[in-house]
């Protein structure tokens, strides 16, 4: 222990004697230390993996912040560029200060971290993004902006980066959102802030992290001085290839040689599988098995890690029940940095005595492999309990942002768990409220934030009950304008599934009050790369209310929700937002196969809004325009019109039920037969020549 003080005092006496020196200098600095811009007198409380960084003045408090963990805040212990580290799997970073108080008179906190040089710096397009923290408890809550970094910081090395944060004045006018805990706060607010932390770094999955330190302004120097980083080192581009593989059955191979050496040996067997289909295979004599990638085909250690997608097809043999395997070690630099795949997302096998294709995604690989010699490589394989045969590999990288190939998925068709094409995942789930239905659907935690309440609701001769986000009939300390609902029983299977293709119909009252009024299924959980993270769904997918005074079916669908949920256990799609106290009795979940013998088949089909009607006749009557079109039952309708037909706008048109009648009709409720409008001349204020029907929900 006086071994450690002793190094304490004679770094504070180096820095007290140079710093009047160090307060004009520029980065980039040296990630062995702490930059030479500090100032040793100021408060500065601070983490560092695997205490890399010793404190600099009697104010400068070691492991005074906590790095919270779980949930959309799951962060993940690595090694890369030759430190220890921690790598967001979530969404956000949410630092916990266990004496937060002491920013309460702070007009600004400055922010030192020490970050890995990934694509997790900038935005998707490869540019600057701006550095968001959230501030404050639920409800009153601050977002600043901390700035942005230089794209020159991708660089695949360890960078000082400095934010400086407001620390904004709550709308009492007296505290600060970092500082106190005011008397209406809601939630784990322990520490100040949202979710057990202080300050909670905003959207930011991939995100390495090997120091964070607060400070008064200040205390680290400028943000002009910090932020300047080393170029990367050269390296060439990604090339315009996606795909290896090698087929042991078929003797073939792209791109892909099997690793034969040292603690992965293998052995190859003919004849293995059941009599209808015997196949050559490969299986580890050990406990691992690796594939190296030839000739660089994929790309070099240098580039840029990528999400990996890897296919195999394996035999799940009987006599090997409960054997497991799957993806463990791979590279997260080329200096040796490894991470592992979490273990409980291997392959189990069940011991069905058939071929068996599967794929798992491994999110930041680095080509550099573990193990590989002289080949580039992504994840090793481990076996456990037996010695698993497979026939054939595929290994895909998923290319992001400008490159060629982005977005593209080579193996789409190959899914992460067979069982959603083999039927024995449900497909359907509902709530009906008047009904007394609540088959695997039923209504949510009520509280916080999302207070929903159940009552009647409709017009006089059909009463329902129904569920409504709260507004003001909640806890004033929120606007409560969701709905959340809880999947019960795993009535559309476990949260291990890949992200489904949701069909949603809602049966909501069109209450005529409530005109222009507007829901939709808003966020939700989802997998972008191999990560857990929140999707949103567009906005105008919104649907809003014509005022019909009856009960109308509304249908929306999300093409890659997970069932983990969002404030909702212990399982959930995505969550209701309104814009007022819309009413809705029944809501029923439908999941859309992508494989098997229900591949594409829609139970909620029925729901889906009927289609833009062809305008049969259109006919000057006096001084209007008779559109006469085919209409669905209960169809809403809508006529717009433009003055041309090439980037002109397109505006909604009044119009009249009858050729003298009022021209003050927005909609058209539909009777599943042909009906005429009667719009004036000119059509509104555009002088239309052309004309649309346009069907809504």
């Amino acid at each position: 222990m006086n071994w450690r003080v002793n190094l304490v005092l004679i770094a504070v006496f180096a820095y007290c004697g140079c710093f009047s020196l160090a307060v004009g200098q520029t980065g980039p600095f040296d990630p062995e230390d702490w930059p030479p811009t500090i100032d040793p007198d100021k408060t500065v409380h601070y983490w560092s993996a695997n205490w890399a960084f010793w404190p600099m003045g009697g104010n400068w408090l070691e492991d005074e912040l906590l790095l919270r963990d779980g949930g959309d805040q799951e962060i993940n212990p690595i090694t890369i560029g030759g430190h220890d580290a921690i790598e967001v799997q979530g969404d956000y970073l949410n630092v916990a200060d266990y004496s937060f108080e002491e920013w309460a008179d702070d007009e600004y906190i400055d922010i030192l971290m020490q970050v890995y040089g990934n694509a997790a710096l900038l935005n998707t397009g490869g540019e600057p993004r701006e550095f968001h923290f959230l501030t404050g408890t639920i409800p009153d809550l601050n977002d600043p902006s901390g700035g942005t970094i230089p794209v020159e910081c991708k660089n695949q090395q360890w960078n000082w980066i400095l934010f400086r944060v407001e620390n904004a004045l709550r709308p009492d006018g007296e505290t600060r959102y970092v500082g106190s805990i005011p008397a209406n706060a809601q939630g784990a607010f322990s520490f100040g802030g949202v979710n057990d932390g202080t300050i909670r770094l905003q959207q930011v999955p991939g995100l390495i992290v090997r120091a964070v330190a607060w400070g008064e302004q200040g205390a680290f120097g400028e943000p002009e001085q910090i932020n300047v980083c080393s170029d990367a080192p050269p390296c060439p581009q990604e090339p315009e290839t996606n795909h290896a593989w090698i087929d042991i059955n078929a003797g073939t191979s792209d791109h892909i040689e099997l690793l034969n050496d040292g603690d992965q040996t293998i052995a190859f067997e003919d004849n293995v599988g059941p009599a209808e289909d015997q196949r050559r295979a490969v299986r580890p004599e050990g406990s691992f098995m690796n594939f190296g990638i030839t000739d660089f085909y994929l790309g070099q250690p240098c580039n840029d890690p990528r999400a990996i997608k890897i296919c195999v097809e394996y035999y799940d043999d009987p006599a090997l029940a409960g054997a497991v395997f799957g993806p463990e070690a791979y590279a997260l630099d080329a200096s040796g940095g490894i991470s592992f795949f979490p273990a409980d997302r291997r392959q189990v096998l069940e011991g069905t005595g058939a071929w068996i294709r599967r794929s798992w995604v491994v999110p930041s690989v680095n080509l550099f492999g573990v193990n590989a010699r002289t080949f580039t490589a992504g994840p090793r394989f481990n076996f456990v309990d037996g010695q698993v045969f497979l026939s054939r590999i595929d290994i895909a990288v998923l290319r992001v942002g400008t490159h060629p190939l982005a977005g593209q998925e080579p193996l789409a068709d190959c899914v992460s768990d067979p069982k959603i094409c083999t039927g024995e995942y449900g497909n359907y789930c509902e709530m009906d409220l008047e009904a007394g239905v609540q088959n695997g659907l039923e209504p949510g935690t009520s509280g916080n934030d999302q207070e929903m309440i159940i009552e009647e609701a409709g017009p006089a001769g059909d009463r329902r009950l129904a569920i409504r986000p709260a507004f003001d009939d909640g806890n004033p300390s929120f606007t409560h304008n969701f709905v959340n609902l809880a999947i019960v029983n795993e009535a559309l299977g476990p949260n291990t599934q890949p992200p489904a293709r949701l069909a949603i119909c809602v049966t909501y009252y069109d209450d005529p009050a409530l005109v222009g009024e507007s829901f939709r299924p808003e966020v939700y959980q989802t997998e972008r790369e191999g990560n857990l993270t929140l999707g949103f769904t567009p906005a105008d997918s919104a649907v809003s209310l014509q005022g019909t005074d009856g009960w109308r079916q509304a249908y929306f669908e999300i093409p890659d929700v997970k069932f983990n949920g969002v404030n909702q256990g212990p399982q959930a799609a995505a969550r209701f937002v309104f814009s007022d106290k819309i009413c809705l009795t029944r809501v029923q979940y439908a999941v859309i196969a992508p494989c098997g013998p229900e591949a594409g088949v829609n139970l909620l089909a029925d729901c889906k809004p009927v289609g833009a009607p062809t305008i049969t006749g259109i006919q000057r009557v006096g001084e209007r325009i008779a559109l006469t079109f085919p209409t669905e039952e209960n169809g809403i309708y809508r006529i717009e019109g433009a003055a041309g037909l090439n980037d002109q706008p397109w505006e909604i048109q009044s119009f009249a039920l009858t050729a003298d009648g009022p021209v003050d009709q927005p909609n058209l409720l539909g009777t599943g037969t042909e009906q005429t409008v009667f719009l004036e001349l000119p059509v509104g204020q555009v002088g239309a020549g052309f004309f649309r029907v346009v069907a809504g929900q």
